[in-house]
């Protein structure tokens, strides 16, 4: 499982661990990926400056790799400083890093990328509802994934913004076979069927996927990937 993000077609369902009870982390995300069918596993990092909240670190990432040892994990730091955890996550397991366009853009963008796959991991830029996409349009070769933020950063259980799915139909042409488009932020049942239209290709779901019940979760997953 951990070369999902480098597999080709299809959706996937990334549970973000946000929403999962923490005390026991490790149960609820076998049960997500196993069970419930999800494909990888979310991890929202945030320092509590560029997001007002403080989440994770290298240290859960560690740990939950240790527990899972063939899980996917896809680390979105929404952090001042992404250079700074690069080699820290990598360390610790992460199969993906995903960093913020409103931190580091241009040619410094496409060298952090560059350290983050010579690290043996995949790269990803992430832009904030606010954020104009023209920047990522400009590093977008650069990278194996494109996240669209729609929600503002910082909190889990907030509405989606739909506005956001303009950003993904423009990045979509954009992208080669081998680079996938990501969602982030309010996405649930009902929201899904214009993510999906817009062509995203990796949905991230906290709340949909770990608040409900255990034995909701596999159709939730499902739904969230257009089949059914």
């Amino acid at each position: 499982m951990r070369s999902v993000l480098r597999r080709r077609g299809g959706v996937l369902v990334a549970p973000s661990i946000l929403s999962a009870d923490f005390a026991a982390m490790g149960e609820e995300c076998r049960h997500v990926l196993g069970e419930a069918g999800a494909d990888l596993l979310h991890l929202d990092v945030m320092d509590g400056h560029f997001v007002p909240n403080l989440t994770m670190g290298p240290d859960l990432c560690r740990c939950l790799r240790r527990a899972l040892p063939e899980a996917c994990l896809d680390v979105h730091l929404m952090v001042e400083d992404p250079g700074a955890f690069v080699e820290p996550f990598a360390k610790a397991g992460a199969d993906h890093v995903t960093f913020h366009i409103e931190r580091v853009a241009g040619r410094e963008a496409a060298a952090l990328a560059g350290r983050v796959r010579g690290l043996g991991m995949t790269a990803g830029i992430a832009v904030n509802p606010p954020t104009p996409i023209e920047p990522v349009l400009e590093v977008v070769g650069e990278f194996d994934m494109v996240l669209v933020m729609s929600v503002n950063p910082g909190f889990s259980g907030q509405a989606f913004i739909p506005g956001v799915l303009e950003k993904c139909r423009r990045v979509r042409p954009m992208l080669r076979p081998d680079q996938r488009l990501e969602i982030d932020g309010g996405v649930n049942p009902s929201t899904v069927d214009g993510v999906l239209a817009s062509g995203v290709d990796v949905v991230v779901a906290a709340s949909a996927v770990f608040g409900v019940g255990r034995g909701e979760r596999a159709g939730a997953v499902r739904r969230l990937r257009g089949e059914q």
